[in-house]
């Protein structure tokens, strides 16, 4: 299907992209593996694309000020193979490699998935379990959200409608941090039926987010009590799944019932669990 008709404008800067977007009914483009379907599907339908895709200013991977900072036109297959990311923080690494397929990897960015926020995407469970925050700019300068507000509902975030993500910024971890990301994924899309990411610091600190669940990618409290501070071994990380997705409204569709995504959630966290241990 063909979208209905729109206006195409590609800037040069942030600046001028919050300019464009204050005139209203636009929308953001930058990989556009999200949008552009969503527009053939007569889903949504602006009057006005905005490409980002050619701003320097949202590329690029860099540790600034006890931070690693990825602009949010920084592609899949860029934190895939980064360096700085591989050392700090590997499970976005993990994620990055089973997104989609090679040309989604290639063209679709971060700061677009999370601007989406489809609840079955990987990177909302990465930036929770990591203690992130995405950057934000409108006319009146920059602000944080902290990932932890940042999610509302299905396909919804605190993102304004003249606003953009710029980046995220991820706290550099202590020395002896683990991660994993375990994600039991649709074959056709590779979008998450369940999705786990743990972040577990040396002193046994655990933070444990889920996507694929509910409307929203979240942290489990419940199954993060379980374990943090304790050693992992197989009675603490049993605890841990039987605490996990207990009091969440779990989705059901015909992917996945509510109870085989359940099952899976305790599963996957099983894995992501043995694999930091």
């Amino acid at each position: 299907m063909i979208p209905v008709a729109f206006d195409y404008q590609k800037v040069k800067t942030v600046e001028e992209a919050i300019t464009v977007l204050s005139k209203g009914d636009s929308k953001i483009l930058a990989g556009g593996h999200s949008l552009l379907p969503a527009m053939k599907l007569r889903l949504s339908q602006p009057a006005r694309l905005v490409d980002i895709a050619g701003i320097a200013a949202l590329k690029g991977i860099k540790e600034e000020d006890g931070e690693i900072v990825i602009g949010a036109a920084v592609t899949h297959a860029d934190i895939a193979g980064n360096k700085l990311i591989k050392y700090h923080v590997p499970f976005f690494a993990e994620a990055a490699e089973m997104i989609g397929d090679l040309q989604v990897r290639n063209f679709g960015t971060i700061g677009g998935s999370l601007a989406h926020a489809d609840p079955a995407a990987d990177w909302p469970a990465l930036v929770l379990a990591s203690d992130a925050a995405i950057e934000i700019q409108d006319g009146n300068g920059k602000r944080r959200i902290k990932a932890s507000v940042f999610f509302k509902g299905l396909f919804a975030t605190a993102l304004q409608d003249n606003e953009i993500i710029t980046a995220i910024r991820i706290p550099v971890p202590a020395e002896g941090t683990k991660t994993s990301y375990q994600k039991f994924a649709q074959p056709a899309s590779r979008f998450a039926i369940v999705g786990c990411a743990v972040m577990r610091s040396a002193d046994g600190k655990t933070n444990i987010a889920f996507t694929g669940l509910s409307e929203n990618a979240f942290r489990d409290s419940k199954a993060e009590n379980a374990v943090s501070g304790k050693p992992l071994n197989d009675d603490t990380i049993a605890a841990a799944a039987n605490a996990a997705v207990n009091d969440v409204s779990v989705l059901e569709d015909h992917f996945a019932s509510e109870a085989y995504r359940r099952h899976l959630a305790k599963v996957y966290l099983k894995k992501a669990l043995k694999a930091v241990s």
